[in-house]
């Protein structure tokens, strides 16, 4: 198999997650529960981490969420989860959601968060990723 560089497999693990906003997603306002927004950036950046690592990833914290803009009910979404640094046996993922209008070009940038993976091996003890 070729090695491959570092930015490639940062490139490769890029992960993209879309998902329509439903009523029972929702709150008494109508838009998308904080907690259900950081269930899917977990989801999305443990995807993420697995891809680049291909190693049994354990979120060890999430940091610095911020909830710019409410998410509506009815509007996609979309959760692209990035590798932002490396470790030796840990990497820190950005996740972005974005929503879209179900009818109209509209796409804005709604939430942010910083989530953090340790590759762990069958004693769950880290191990490297490098």
């Amino acid at each position: 198999m070729k090695n491959i560089s570092l930015e490639e497999r940062i490139n490769a693990s890029e992960t993209r997650i879309f998902k329509a906003v439903f009523p029972n997603t929702t709150n008494h306002y109508d838009t998308l529960f904080g907690g259900t927004a950081l269930q899917m950036m977990d989801e999305a950046s443990f995807i993420c981490a697995t891809r680049f690592s291909r190693k049994r990833m354990v979120t060890v914290s999430s940091d610095k969420i911020d909830f710019g803009k409410p998410i509506p009910g009815g509007c996609i979404i979309e959760l692209v989860a990035r590798i932002h640094k490396v470790g030796n046996s840990s990497c820190e993922i950005k996740v972005d959601i974005y929503t879209e209008q179900m009818y109209a070009q509209k796409r804005e940038l709604a939430v942010t968060g910083m989530f953090t993976f340790v590759a762990i091996n069958e004693y769950k003890t880290p191990i490297s990723i490098l």
